[in-house]
Parts: structure tokens; sequence; C-alpha cells
């Protein structure tokens, strides 16, 4: 009935009124003779027409002809309604559509169409919703207006839609044919922005014109503030430019304005340069500051680049300094990703500005280089298959570490002292079995100023062949588990941490270099000396797979055989000088190989203690896994004559720890001279040092239980497992080529979960052996001495960790957390100094974490002088908390914090309030002391497009 009805409605919009006439004969001439007045039908017995026949110009013939009224040919038979193809275009241009809840009122004479309750019209990209719509197509003219109910409120106002604007009125009135119209009582989006106004025109380019218009970003009907105009233009997509505004909070106007006002609404699919704008304040130790301005270029719809600065006033003649940051962030959608930042800093290495304040906690960080930099890029690829994988991940600060202590208020960033960079591309090979990667690694530590590096880290594998598979032969159980792999690594590494040169501990005089470490400065002219350092070497590894056989139906036999290979592309060469009693030690060039294999066969089982109850319990039944391993690995020792070590005369040369002889010793005569390493401190060191026959054993338990399973309504799974003990495992091990000390010590670990929350871990290691003063072995057992004991406690760790969250409640599973939005733009935003931009989830009543870590060391039998205190055996004893709890559904408390039980003193709190205010948002901090200690309070709109509204009181050691 609606596709009728619009079809009727369309031909009487598009119909000249002089062409509604009815059909004629084809056998009439142009100019037919008169019927007489009087003549009366016989079937009807109604009088004929009386009037006289039109004039037919231009008469059809069959399948002739036909002209239209401007004398245009027109092929094919005429159409029964006297409309040619080529007839004029009416005003309408493509269909319109509607409906309405209640029903729909058609006045013809007037054509009109009259829509009552919860009316619609669609027409072309327009959509038109209201309480009541009339469509006049005499006039163009679509007219849409609300209705009020019994109470007297208003329902059903008009909401109009077209090319993405959404429009809220009162009343519209809109041209289909100009496609302009009036609006009043209105309210639209316009990207992040609304826009009220008690009148607006809209022109045919889209353009709005507002008379006392109000801009605000809050949703609400009542907006909490807005900025109010009367005067302003609506250039949807780009900008919106108002005449004298002022800013009204809370209903209450205030004087804060301008002459005139700027709001760009930038398309959410297109980007677009601009400034940034600064903030400003006053720093401690550099005077007044304008932070984090600078201009935003949009390169294209892939690139975009930030370049913003920080300046310091200083305090009279001295500078304060100042920071330039450039960041560059890529996106290829459905490839790649990247963000590359810079971050340059100039900061004087004294406070500028006095102070008499009193204070416990330093307030200045002085910092140990005036000059600091921060160098980042990640670039991440959609893994696509058969192709290479390229990603890179690099963080390099100054050595000094200076940079985040002086320029960034985060936590993470600020105690981090450990930087590591990786750049790798990989690749599988397709139809196979070979992979390869290429790898450049940097690390560095910002407490010493070490950097190492490794250029390249190249590395070729081949996957496990099985040996059937490679000879073309029918697998038989004798053989079908033999299998092989290889892989091959080069490396090459350097660093600017040149160690101590020593042998044996330092026993043993050498000439030349230095018997403490140091540290190189990096820099390009100590480039040369960084190079001489580098350590180049390759390893080939075969791995080969005897398979695994069960023996006596219970037991499993496992054999295993390595072998690698490595490569040295130099040595060392020692020589013994007589005169000064002291080694020399060379460095020569020569390609070097070594190689090394190893055996080994293991025994291992699983049986298992059950206890179940008879009848039904809540706790059924109990059952206890053991995994017993017992293994045999042998290792071939450095031969006669082998290439990784050189024998020397020593001469009359003595062991300072026993004031032997060199010469004296077995291994010494053995070998005619002391063997030392031709690869001392090279990349993979030597592959065997000393022969391996050794009896290893460990014994691995599990304790479970089941239960009754209390939700359980359908008696499908009436039972359920809970685990009393995750693992109580013990390992041990007896070399039977050692000299002394062949009992390995007794590893202890256990670990539990209770209640799915409560993590507990224990890490123990015992020792059987005496040890002296000095806590230095004694090839004695413990049980040999006069008090009797098996084993003592060296080291132990233990470490406890429990999470409070009601989101959970009683499910399985820990619920995963909401991710936090992404507020900034596609390329990213400035990196602000607040930082409690972070998300807060309003969902969770409250949340706490704990932690507690402690560490214990044997401290030996040394005992206690009154110039020699005994040290604790608790290295270690840490607390750590943190949580939040939502005080009311908008205001939520935070806090985070730990306390050194050994130094007694807590090491880092911090505390933080957010108050979500709607459209605005209360946030603040407080660290209490430390070196960063000081507070932020922020009061600022929600909206990234009025990111520069806001009230902000902050005292840091970055803003004092």
């Amino acid at each position: 009935m609606a596709g009728l009805l619009t079809l009727l409605l369309s031909l009487w919009a598009l119909v000249p009124a002089q062409a509604q006439q009815p059909p004629v004969n084809q056998q009439q001439v142009p100019h037919p003779t008169p019927r007489p007045a009087t003549e009366v039908t016989p079937a009807t017995r109604v009088p004929g027409d009386v009037r006289p026949l039109p004039t037919i110009v231009n008469a059809p013939t069959p399948n002739g002809t036909v002209r239209d009224t401007a004398g245009l040919a027109l092929s094919g038979t005429a159409d029964s309604l006297r409309l040619g193809a080529g007839a004029r275009k009416g005003a309408i241009e493509t269909t319109v559509s509607y409906k309405a809840q209640d029903s729909i009122r058609f006045e013809v004479q007037n054509k009109r169409a009259i829509l009552y309750d919860k009316a619609v019209v669609d027409y072309g990209d327009m959509n038109l919703q209201a309480a009541l719509i009339t469509v006049d197509y005499s006039r163009n003219l679509v007219t849409a207006e609300g209705a009020v109910d019994s109470t007297g409120k208003a329902r059903d106002r008009p909401v109009f839609t077209q090319g993405g604007a959404t429009y809220q009125a009162g009343r519209i009135d809109y041209n289909i044919k100009s496609r302009r119209g009036r609006i009043t009582d209105v309210v639209t989006q316009q990207g992040e922005g609304y826009i009220h106004a008690e009148t607006i025109k809209k022109n045919s380019s889209n353009e709005l014109f507002g008379v006392n218009g109000r801009y605000t970003t809050c949703n609400l009907e009542d907006p909490h503030f807005y900025i109010q105009a009367t005067k302003m233009k609506v250039m949807p997509g780009e900008q919106v430019v108002t005449g004298p505004f002022n800013l009204v909070i809370g209903d209450i106007p205030t004087p804060l304005g301008f002459l005139f006002g700027y709001f760009p609404m930038p398309k959410s699919n297109k980007r677009a340069s601009g400034l940034i704008i600064p903030t400003f304040g006053q720093g401690a130790d550099r005077g007044f500051f304008l932070r984090n301005g600078g201009y935003y270029w949009a390169a294209n719809d892939h690139i975009g680049v930030r370049l913003t600065g920080d300046i310091y006033s200083g305090n009279a003649e001295r500078f304060g300094g100042w920071r330039g940051a450039a960041e560059m962030q890529y996106i290829t959608r459905y490839k790649f990703q990247g963000l590359f930042t810079f971050n340059y800093s100039s900061t004087p290495t004294s406070p500028l500005l006095g102070t008499t304040d009193a204070n416990t906690n330093p307030r200045y960080n002085i910092p140990r280089t005036p000059r600091t930099f921060q160098l980042a890029w990640t670039h991440t690829p959609v893994a696509r298959p058969g192709g290479g994988r390229f990603s890179a991940n690099v963080n390099i600060s100054s050595s000094s570490g200076d940079y985040y202590r002086q320029n960034s208020y985060n936590v993470r960033n600020y105690l981090t002292s450990k930087f590591s960079s990786n750049i790798n591309y990989s690749k599988q090979l397709r139809n196979a079995p070979i992979n390869y990667a290429l790898q450049l690694t940097q690390s560095q530590d910002t407490r010493t100023g070490t950097m190492d590096f490794t250029l390249p880290d190249l590395t070729v594998g081949v996957a496990r062949q099985y040996l059937y598979d490679i000879l073309k032969v029918q697998p038989r159980k004798l053989y079908e588990q033999f299998a092989f792999s290889y892989d091959l690594t080069f490396q090459n590494k350097f660093s600017n941490n040149i160690p101590a040169r020593q042998l044996s501990g330092g026993s043993i005089p050498l000439l030349g270099g230095s018997t403490a470490a140091f540290v190189t400065p990096i820099k390009l002219g100590s480039l040369d000396k960084l190079l001489r350092t580098s350590q180049t070497g390759m390893r080939h590894n075969f791995g080969i797979t005897l398979g695994s056989y069960n023996v006596l139906n219970h037991l499993s036999l496992s054999p295993s055989v390595t072998y690698n290979e490595v490569w040295y592309f130099k040595k060392l060469r020692y020589s013994y000088n007589d005169v000064a009693r002291a080694i020399a030690v060379d460095t020569i060039t020569s390609f070097n190989r070594l190689n090394s294999y190893t055996a080994g066969l293991s025994l291992s089982t699983n049986f298992y203690g059950t206890i179940v109850r008879k009848g039904t319990h809540k706790i059924q039944a109990l059952r206890h896994k053991v995994t017993p391993n017992l293994s045999v690995s042998y290792a071939p020792g450095p031969r006669k004559n082998d290439p990784a070590f050189q024998a020397i005369q020593l001469g009359g040369l003595r062991d300072p720890t026993t004031g032997r002889l060199y010469r004296e010793g077995d291994t010494y005569i053995a070998n005619n001279g002391l063997l030392l390493p031709r690869y001392n401190g090279f990349i993979y060191g030597v592959p065997t040092t000393s022969e391996v026959r050794q009896l290893s054993f460990s014994l691995q338990n599990a304790l479970e239980m089941k239960v009754r399973d209390d939700k359980d309504t359908t008696g499908t799974t009436p039972f359920k497992k809970v685990s009393l003990i995750d693992g109580l495992d013990f390992s041990t091990g007896y070399n039977f080529a050692a000299d002394s000390l062949q009992l390995a010590p007794l590893s202890a670990t256990f670990r539990t979960q209770v209640a799915r929350k409560l993590n507990i871990t224990i890490n123990g290691n015992f020792e059987f052996y005496q040890q002296d003063s000095l806590r230095r072995p004694i090839d004695r057992f413990l049980w040999q001495q006069k008090n009797f004991r098996l084993a003592r406690l060296s080291t132990a760790n233990l470490q406890l960790s429990y999470q409070f969250n009601p989101s959970q409640g009683n499910r399985k599973a820990v619920v995963r957390r909401d991710a936090a939005p992404v507020n900034d733009p596609q390329l990213g935003a400035p990196q602000q100094i607040n930082p409690y931009e972070d998300y807060v989830n309003f969902e969770i009543p409250w949340e706490l974490s704990t932690s507690f870590t402690a560490s214990y060391a044997n401290q030996g039998p040394l005992s206690v002088l009154p110039n020699r205190p005994r040290k604790s055996a608790y290295t270690a004893a840490t607390l750590n908390l943190n949580g939040s709890v939502k005080l009311t559904e908008t205001l939520r408390f935070g806090f985070s914090t730990n306390y050194d039980f050994i130094n007694q003193t807590p090491a880092f709190t911090t505390l933080d309030v957010t108050k979500d205010l709607h459209c605005w948002q209360i946030t603040g901090n407080w660290r209490p002391f430390g070196p960063t200690r000081g507070y932020f309070v922020t009061i600022a709109a929600k909206s990234a497009l009025l990111q520069s509204l806001k009230l902000s009181r902050n005292r840091t050691f970055l803003n004092y």
C-alpha cells in the first residue's frame, strides 16, 4: 500500500495539468465533424457528450513517430497517460517513502500528505522522524513537528538526518528542491561537539547559520557547560566560527570569553595539520616554562609527524634549559604500523631558584650530565603466511639514565634502570624445513652506564627430519623415531664494559691489561676502542633424537645424543716472563674449531595413590601423583693437547692460596704445564672444561582432591577437581668424575594456589658439605661432623601474592578487565606529564593486589666480633600493596605502596583520586615522600577537542 501511494503522489507531482486528457482513438482525424448534441447512447440511455472533440495535433499512427509539445520527436507508440519519455523532469528526483504508526491523510486537491504519530519520511540521503510530518508536493516542502503528551511533556521531537549529520529540533521546515531548511530549537552533533540554537538556517552547501547558539561537548539536553554566542556559523566537518562568546558553567555565565571563537571539527576520516598549544607554569629548578608546544603535521593518510618542545626561563642571566621532541607514526592497514620518537633535553646541573622550605627529602635531582636524550622505535607487522616478518622494538637513552629522571613523572620509566632493543627479520622458506632470522640487539644498564651490542645475530635452522623420510624407506618400530635437527648461530658482540683481565681468579699475575673493570664512554672517538673488544663466533648444534621406548610396560626410556661445534676467528696466546714472573697474553687472528658431544639416558614413570570415600560426601576422593626421573649423562673432559687449552711452564711461581708451587700439582704434571684457556671470555666459552659422569634424580609430586560441585543442577558434572599442591619437586645429582664435592645440592620447590587467588611459591637449596669460616665448602659431609646434620639450608625464597577483585565473583576464570579506550588521535598526541589521563574503570567497586617477597641466605659459621657484626640471613623482605575503592558511582580512590622490612622504610608510595563529572573529570595524585614527591590536581573537560579547557595545580619536582 505504501508503494502504491508513493507512486500516485509522485505522478501527481510530475504530470502537468494540461496533459491530463482522455485517450484518443487512433482512427480519429485531425478535424472530425461535430456530433449532434441530442444524440443518446442506446446502451445507457444517457445523452452523449455535447462538447466538441479536441483538435488532435500530430495524431499518432501505429508504430509511428510521436512528438511532444515542444516538437521533439519520440519513437514508439503513445503513452496511455500522454507522458513521453522526453517530458520535462519534475522537482522530485527520486522516490519518497514514508510511513506512520497512526494514519496517513491525503489531500489530493492540495497535493499534500499528512502523517500522524511516529512518522518517518525517506528521500534520498535524507531521513526525517517526528510525531507529525506534512509533505507538500506543490511547494516541495516537508514540515515536521513534535507532540505534547497528557502531562504536557514534549515527545517525538523531529529528528532530521542527512549526510551523516543529525539534528533534533522543535520544528523543521525543509525544501526538497533547494535543499535548504529552517530549524528551530535545534540540537545537533558536529564531530565531538554539540550545537544548541534557537534557530538554524541550512543552505544548499550544508552550512548552518545559528542565532543564540551554544557549543558544548556535553551530550545532555541541558549541558553542564557550554560556550554561548549570539551568532555562529557551522561548516560541518571543518569548523565552527562564532561572534563574541563567553563560557557558561552550570548555567552561571563567566567572564571567560573573547571577541570571536574558532573551534575546529575535523572529520573522523580526515586528519589535519595544526598548532599544538603549550601549557605553562613554574618549575622548582628552572623557572617559568612553556611545555608541549609545537606543530602537528599530517603528511598523508599514512604518516603523521609531531614536533614539540619545552623552554624554561631560568633565573637572571642563567638559562633554564630546553627540551625538544620529534615523533613520527606510520600506519599501513593490513601491512604494518610503527612509531618513532626522539627526545633531547638540556638541563642545568644545579638548581637556579632558592627556597626556604624545610624538608628531609632532596629538593633537586642533580643530573650527572647536562645533556640527555631518548630514542624509541617500534615497528609491528601484520602476520602473513609464507612471508618474512620484520619487527623492531628500540629503546635507547643516555647512558647516565638522567633523561627519565629529569623529564618523566611516569613511575615505570622513572624506576626502570635497564633497557633493551631488538630489530629482527625472520622467514620460513616455503616448501622447505629451513628457517632463518637476523637480529640486531642492544642492552644497557643506566646504573652502571654499560651498553652491550650484538651486531649481527644470525640464526639458521633446519626442522626435525625423520630418518625413514630421508631414506625413503618404510618406517619400522626400531628406527621410526630416529630424527635429527640442525641450527647455526653466528654472533658478533662488543661492549663498552671492559672486564678485568685475570687468570685463576687473579692468583696468576699478568703483564698489561687492567686488574679492574672499567666502562668506556659511548662516543665517536671511542668507536675504534669498542670494535677492538668485539667477540665473534659461530656455533653449530646437531640435535639427534633416538626416540622414547616403554620398558616393563610402565617405564619410559629416552636415550639422547648431542653434538656441537664452535668456530672462532681468533685465540689467546700465553707466554711466561721469567724476569717479571708474570704471564703475557696476546690475541692472534686465526680460524679455530672446537667440538664437543654429550650422551644421556633418562628413565621416568608416573604412579598414583588414591583414596576414594564410599557414599556421597563433600570431599569424595584424594589423588597423589608422583613422577620420578632418573637420568645419566656423560661429557668427555679436555683431552691431552686439547686445542682449547695451552700448557705453559710457570717455573718457580707459587699458588698464593695454597703456597705450593704450581709445578707440583697433579694436573700440571699430567699436562707438562698449567692449562690455560685459549678462549677465555669468548662468546660461547669453551665447550668442555671438565669431564662429567653424572647421575641425576628428580621427584615431582602433585596432590588433587575431588569435591562435589554445588553449582551443578543437571547432574552431568557432579564433581570437580581442586588442586591442593600444584608441585612439590626435589632434584639432586652425583658427579662420579669430580675429584671433590661430587654430591650436588638438593633443590626443593613448593607451589600451590589457595581459593584460586592466593599464590604461594617457596624455593630452597640444601647443601650436604661442611664449610669453613669464609663459607668455602669442605669435602666432608655434614653428617660426618660431631653434631649430626643431614643438610644445611643455603638459600631460600618465599613469594606470596593475593588479588581481591569482586568482579571475579565465584567464576572459575579471572574476568578480563576492559581495555582502556584510545582517546588520542589516530597518529598520536603530545605526551602529557600529567599521569592521570589513564582509563579508570568505574564498574569494579573495589580491588586490591598484594604481594610479599622474602629472601634468605646462610651467612656461614663466622662468629660475631665487636668490630665485625654478623649480617642478617634475611637479605630481602618487601610488601607491595596496590588497589582502588569505588566510594560512589563517580568517585574512585586508588593507592600503591610498598615497605622494605630490611631497611624499615617505605620505598615508593602514591595516592590518587578520580571524580567523574559526566563531561568533566577531576583527577588528583599525591606522592608524600621520595625524590618524586608532590601532587597533581586537574579539573578538565573529557573531550580531546577541548583538551586545553582545564584548571591544574601541580607541585612536583618537575613543577614546583
